[in-house]
């Protein structure tokens, strides 16, 4: 049975609940934020999609100027091209006969970018180019530290751009890396010096290619715990940050990004007050989740999130007397990516009022 939605208009603290809400004002001063702060240094923007999930959210990003999107998975990219996007940055490598088979599909609508670290990457690849009509656009995945996906830097990168380079079905674009073990350095100076360090190891890729003729036109690299010090060091040609436009407490808390609105909340009701120092909400671990960071209380200093079970959360009365059974109560997630990826639907409200509903149509797309 197809859950019934709002009428728009309707009054936010009338929304039924558990529900994930955008403040459509302060989304789009983050998104004119990010964006103006990554052109006045003349880098292009290509935002992960992974936390936003929302084809309407993405359309927004790309008319104040992103270049195209960046995908976690190829569903996402395939989702996308259904509605329009062509300009789209796969940073999972494509591995068995199926993803091949579906990029084959997915170059009839799209112009995608893909990323290899190995030479069977490259190998399968040139077995789908065979089957189109231009070249298939990819990047090196170069391992910056974070020890996950990527060859090392220097003359691995190198021989691969050169096999690349030898297939005229395929075409290379450049490098990408990702600072992602660096985000979370406490001190600032500190983490200003770790990030141009492992930036380095692209910089110098980067000079080794040109240096035996080979361009290397785009760089992309830094997420939003990351990007306001990564678009600075003049490496990176592109910035992957996406969901800085949502905003949550591990950016702020963790990472220490500065400058952004909390956009994204979760909207609440209190269910029971079963005693004078406690009260349980009707959201948990299956509505957001506690993991990076945990959610705290929009606007009420007198209550604390003290934990999560699967359909419950726990406040802590800081200040007598607290909520009323009945009450609306917003939490800040504590990461959106982790959030977004539990609901169906967007509410998107303005001055109080239900103004949008977007669906999240990539939810659940993790192949």
């Amino acid at each position: 049975m197809a859950k019934r939605m709002p009428a728009i208009r309707t009054r936010l603290d009338d929304l039924d609940t558990p529900c994930l809400v955008i403040d459509r004002d302060a989304l789009d001063r983050n998104i004119g934020r990010i964006s103006q702060f990554l052109a006045e240094r003349g880098v292009r923007w290509r935002p992960h999609f992974k936390s936003y999930k929302s084809v309407e959210l993405v359309r927004r990003v790309l008319a104040a100027g992103a270049v195209g999107v960046t995908c976690a998975k190829l569903g996402e990219a395939e989702l996308l091209a259904d509605h329009g996007v062509s300009d789209l940055l796969i940073v999972s490598p494509l591995a068995g006969r199926a993803k091949i088979e579906r990029l084959v599909e997915l170059r009839e609508r799209a112009d995608p970018i893909v990323v290899v670290d190995h030479v069977d990457h490259i190998v399968a690849l040139e077995h789908a180019a065979a089957r189109g009509r231009s070249p298939i656009r990819v990047v090196i995945e170069i391992d910056l530290g974070l020890q996950r996906c990527g060859v090392l830097p220097g003359t691995a990168a190198v021989e691969l751009a050169q096999r690349i380079g030898q297939s005229p079905g395929l075409q290379f674009e450049g490098l990408m890396g990702w600072e992602g073990h660096l985000l979370t350095i406490a001190d600032a100076e500190e983490k200003k010096r770790r990030i141009a360090e492992a930036l380095q190891g692209l910089a110098h890729t980067r000079d080794m290619l040109r240096k035996t003729g080979i361009p290397c036109p785009t760089i992309s690299a830094g997420g939003t715990g990351s990007y306001q010090i990564t678009a600075d060091l003049g490496i990176a040609t592109e910035i992957e940050a996406g969901g800085g436009v949502l905003m949550d407490l591990f950016y702020r808390e963790k990472c220490g990004v500065q400058g952004l609105e909390f956009a994204l909340s979760v909207q609440t009701t209190v269910i029971s007050r079963p005693c004078p120092e406690r009260a349980v909400i009707d959201a948990g671990r299956k509505t957001l989740s506690p993991d990076l960071h945990l959610p705290a209380v929009d606007g009420r200093d007198d209550l604390a999130v003290q934990w999560l079970s699967a359909e419950h959360g726990v406040l802590r009365i800081v200040r007598p007397p607290g909520p009323a059974i009945g009450d609306v109560v917003r939490l800040i997630p504590g990461y959106g990516d982790w959030t977004t990826m539990l609901h169906d639907h967007y509410f998107v409200g303005q001055n109080g009022r239900l103004v949008e509903i977007w669906p999240l149509q990539a939810r659940g797309r993790l192949d």
